[in-house]
């Protein structure tokens, strides 16, 4: 088993930046693939960006491109999300989740954290 706790998440303006961590007990992170996802109340969960065990080649939205960047720190069972040049649309609850078997599928997720971008 898994446990993956979020944190980092409030309230800031447009155009401002939040880093968002993930830390992971039970297991090492070391051979997961490791994403973010976001969602908005009354919508679907949607992929945010994912990062392969090596931190090599990660792959994000459309939407979050150029402004997102998420990076992993094996040693210390942690994934992180640093946010810039952040959008009133970019509002939802944020979950850290991790691919065990590398298959697009999340096996394991967080309990969320909420983000809200002022206009």
């Amino acid at each position: 088993q898994v446990q993956l706790v979020e944190s980092g998440g409030g309230l800031v303006e447009a155009g401002g930046s939040l880093r968002l961590s993930c830390a992971a007990s039970g297991r090492t992170l070391l051979s997961y693939y490791m994403a973010w996802l976001r969602q908005i109340p009354g919508k679907e969960r949607e992929f945010v960006a994912r990062i392969p065990w090596n931190g090599r080649n990660a792959y994000y939205a459309d939407s979050v491109k150029g402004r997102f960047t998420i990076s992993r720190d094996n040693a210390k069972n942690t994934v992180s999300l640093q946010m810039n040049s952040l959008k009133p649309e970019d509002t939802a609850v944020y979950y850290c989740a991790a691919d065990v078997n590398s298959d697009l599928r999340y096996d394991y997720w967080g309990q969320g954290t909420q983000v809200t971008v002022s206009s």
